[in-house]
C-alpha cells in the first residue's frame, strides 16, 4: 500500500543544541515503554508522583511518536506564521473579551517589564478543530493537526492523568473524568509558538527575561522538546536552572489547577523564558505545545478524599468557598496576563496580583 500523501511545506531545519556550559536542571525521565507490564506501570506511578511532588517538571520518552512524525509537526508549526498581519488579525484570539487564546496572539500584545513588550506570536487550535475557522494556508494541514492533537490527548495526557490519580491513591479515572475532548466545556489546545530575537536595548531593560517566572493555569502542559535553550525552572532551592533539550522527548509540567486539586501535593512549578545562550542568541525559537485544562465547570478545590492528602495535609491557595471554577479561573488568568500591572510583592523580585480570588505571583 502506498504511503499517504501529505501537503507539501518547507522543512523546518532545527539548529544544533547549544554548546554553552549551562546549569541544567536534573529532571526525571519517564519512559512510557514501562506501561507494557503491571510492574512497569506501578513504577511509572511512583516516577510521576515523585517528579510532580518535588520538581513539577519531567521528560516523557517512548510516547508513541516517531522522530520523523515529530519533525513533520515542526514543519507544520511554521505554517501559521506565513500569513500577513491583516490575516492574523482576521483570526485573532478573543483574549481580553473571552479569556481565550483560540486563534492568534500577535507580537507585542503582552507587557514584559520596563515598557518592553513581547516578541512572541502563537496560534492555538482547540481539540475540536472545527470549533473555529482557520487561515486558508493552514486548512490542508488540519487532518494532521487533528491527529497530533488526539495523540497528545489520548496517548500522553490521559495516561499521565491516570498515573497522577493513582499517585494520590484515588480511582484511576478521577482526573480523566474532568476532561472532555472536543467539548466546548474544555479549552485544551495545541499551540504553535514563535519567539523572535529582541533588541539589545530590550534585553537590558528586562534583564534578558522574555517571559517572567510564572506557573501555567491549567492541568498539564506538554512541550515538545526543541534545541533552542530558553526555558528555565525555579528549583526548590530558589535557583534558576535551564531545561535541556532531549531529541523527540516531551517536557511535562503541572499547572496551578492540578496543584489546587491535589491540595498542593503536585507542584505548579515556576518557570520562565530567558534569552537563549550566546551561540543561539540570534535564532528564532519555534515551539509546539499541548495545553490541557479541566472542564470549565470543575470547581478547583482539593480532593480531600485522597488518602495521601489525608496523611500529608492540604495546602490551599484560597478557601474552598471562594475557589473559582476552571472556566472562571482560566478566563481571568488569560485576560489579565501581560495586560494588568502586578504590584510589588512582599519578597524582593516577586510581583503579585489577585485573579479570580487567588493571589498570583510573577517572578522577575
Amino acid at each position: 500500500m502506498p504511503a499517504p500523501l501529505f501537503p507539501e511545506t518547507p522543512r523546518h531545519i532545527p539548529p544544533p543544541p547549544t554548546k554553552e556550559n549551562l546549569d541544567f536542571a536534573d529532571l526525571a525521565i519517564v519512559d512510557f515503554a514501562k506501561f507494557g507490564t503491571p510492574k512497569g506501570k506501578a513504577q511509572l506511578v511512583q516516577d510521576v508522583r515523585n517528579a510532580m511532588s518535588t520538581v513539577g517538571f519531567f521528560y516523557v520518552i517512548n510516547h508513541g511518536y516517531t522522530q520523523e512524525q515529530t519533525r513533520r509537526i515542526f514543519d507544520i508549526a511554521e505554517v501559521p506564521f506565513r500569513v500577513s498581519d491583516e490575516e492574523q488579525q482576521k483570526y485573532a484570539a478573543k483574549i481580553k473579551e473571552n479569556g481565550s487564546y483560540q486563534g492568534y496572539k500577535p507580537r507585542q500584545f503582552w507587557h514584559i517589564d520596563a515598557g518592553v513588550r513581547d516578541q512572541i506570536e502563537h496560534y492555538n487550535i482547540h481539540t475540536d478543530i472545527t470549533a473555529k475557522e482557520h487561515p486558508e494556508i493552514l486548512r490542508p494541514f488540519l487532518p494532521e493537526i487533528d491527529a497530533f492533537t488526539r495523540h497528545n490527548y489520548f496517548n500522553v495526557l490521559l495516561p499521565l492523568l491516570r498515573l497522577l490519580a493513582l499517585g494520590l491513591e484515588l480511582p484511576e479515572e478521577t482526573f480523566v473524568e474532568k476532561h472532555s475532548f472536543g467539548s466546548d466545556l474544555m479549552d485544551s489546545a495545541t499551540r504553535m509558538m514563535k519567539y523572535h530575537p529582541r533588541s539589545s536595548n530590550d534585553e537590558i531593560k528586562t534583564k534578558n527575561v522574555w517571559l517572567k517566572g510564572h506557573a501555567d493555569y491549567g492541568t498539564l502542559t506538554l512541550l515538545w522538546s526543541q534545541p533552542v535553550s530558553a526555558l528555565q525552572i525555579l528549583d526548590p532551592e530558589g535557583n534558576w536552572k535551564w531545561v535541556k533539550h532531549i531529541d523527540n522527548a516531551l517536557i511535562i509540567n503541572a499547572g496551578e489547577s492540578l496543584e489546587f486539586m491535589s491540595g498542593g501535593f503536585y507542584k505548579g512549578t515556576i518557570h520562565r523564558v530567558h534569552q537563549p545562550p550566546a551561540d543561539q542568541r540570534d535564532l528564532t525559537r519555534l515551539g509546539v505545545f499541548f495545553f490541557a485544562a479541566f472542564n470549565d465547570d470543575v470547581k478547583l478545590i482539593p480532593l480531600q478524599e485522597s488518602p495521601v492528602l489525608q496523611r500529608v495535609g492540604i495546602i490551599r491557595r484560597t478557601e474552598d468557598n471562594r475557589a473559582p471554577s476552571m472556566g472562571a479561573y482560566r478566563k481571568a488568568r488569560i485576560a489579565a496576563y501581560g495586560v494588568t500591572i502586578p504590584k510589588e510583592g512582599k519578597e524582593k523580585g516577586i510581583e503579585e496580583e489577585e485573579v479570580a480570588g487567588v493571589v498570583i505571583r510573577h517572578y522577575n
